[in-house]
């Protein structure tokens, strides 16, 4: 996603509170070390219960990718084994014996897994359930223990890890803005506002009520018109994001536009937040009338804020900052 070039920005927030050579690579890759608090595809020191540490649930561990295998689990006519993913990726030769490895379905193992009882691949990561072989991919496409993509737009960034992670990752190596607080107050200003491209503008990220928040704001194309949005997402679950609500607000010359609705989890992308409208939508044409007679500059200020659901005002509900 190309960057779009900002004159000014300014912000203010409101405080208060390749074959041989490829499979060696295929394999290199897959014995990455992780960061800690990033994803980990094996559980530390879990074994199916009954089962040896040289078990048969090793014996289900990919070569390759070393994830678990499911059907088909693939065999060299010399009985090495891997995953169907995996196949195409060593070119049909066994990366094990470097025989071609045909056609042949190892139905033994398969049959083996149907027996067995596993830890989620997330139990380094906090997730303590056990399931059966075939029952435990399916868990771990919805685990609530599974890692977080980073919900910086910016770029095509592969970062995953646990809230704490992504929050340092953010500042750190997207240099992006912290602020404490659950009001705001930002001022964006582009000095050609007809350059419209499919380009995020400006991503802030909001400690508020020990939880973490991500303010988006943006420029893209909505049909033939362009539009700006500003909409806000919740660093962890849906469930959990269920509980906060924010409001934005735009205006200026005795008009305004206000948002109110639920911020989105992190778990859903920022395209398709983006996509859904989900958030203050300003059309070009009124966000040129906010900004002022000439249209030739384009100058908003969105303030905002975030509330935590059914929490009474002696537990320090906070107000609306709207204040210059």
């Amino acid at each position: 996603m190309a960057a779009m070039e900002m004159d000014n920005v300014e912000c203010v927030s409101s405080i208060d509170g390749n074959e041989d050579e490829e499979m060696q690579l295929a394999i290199s890759h897959s014995n990455q070390h992780a960061h800690p608090h990033q994803y980990s595809s094996k559980p530390h020191g879990v074994v199916a219960v009954g089962l040896a540490p040289t078990s048969v649930h090793e014996l289900l561990e990919c070569p390759v990718c070393t994830n678990s295998m499911y059907p088909p689990i693939h065999q060299c006519h010399n009985g090495h084994t891997l995953c169907s993913t995996c196949k195409s990726r060593v070119h049909n030769r066994c990366p094990t014996c470097r025989q071609e490895l045909g056609d042949i379905r190892c139905l033994a193992l398969e049959k083996v897994a149907e027996s067995l009882e596993l830890p989620c691949k997330f139990f380094s990561l906090g997730c303590a359930e056990i399931f059966p072989y075939y029952s435990k991919l399916k868990h771990e496409t919805v685990c609530n223990f599974r890692p977080y993509n980073c919900p910086y737009a910016g770029s095509e960034c592969s970062v995953t890890g646990d809230i704490p992670y992504l929050v340092a990752h953010l500042r750190d190596d997207h240099k992006v803005d912290m602020h404490t607080g659950c009001t705001f107050n930002h001022r964006y200003v582009k000095s050609n506002p007809r350059e419209v491209e499919n380009a995020t503008w400006m991503l802030t990220v909001f400690n508020c009520f020990g939880q973490y928040f991500c303010l988006h704001f943006e420029a893209f194309q909505l049909g033939m018109a362009p539009v700006y949005m500003a909409f806000l997402r919740f660093m962890g679950d849906e469930i959990e994001a269920r509980n906060y609500s924010y409001s934005l607000e735009v205006g200026a010359n005795g008009r305004k536009l206000t948002w109110e609705g639920t911020p989105r989890s992190i778990r859903d992308s920022h395209r398709k937040v983006r996509d859904s409208h989900d958030g203050l939508i300003i059309q070009r044409n009124m966000a040129l009338f906010f900004s002022g007679g000439d249209r030739k500059e384009l100058k908003l200020r969105v303030t905002g804020r975030i509330w935590k659901e059914q929490q009474n005002q002696d537990a320090g509900l906070c107000t609306p900052n709207l204040s210059t």
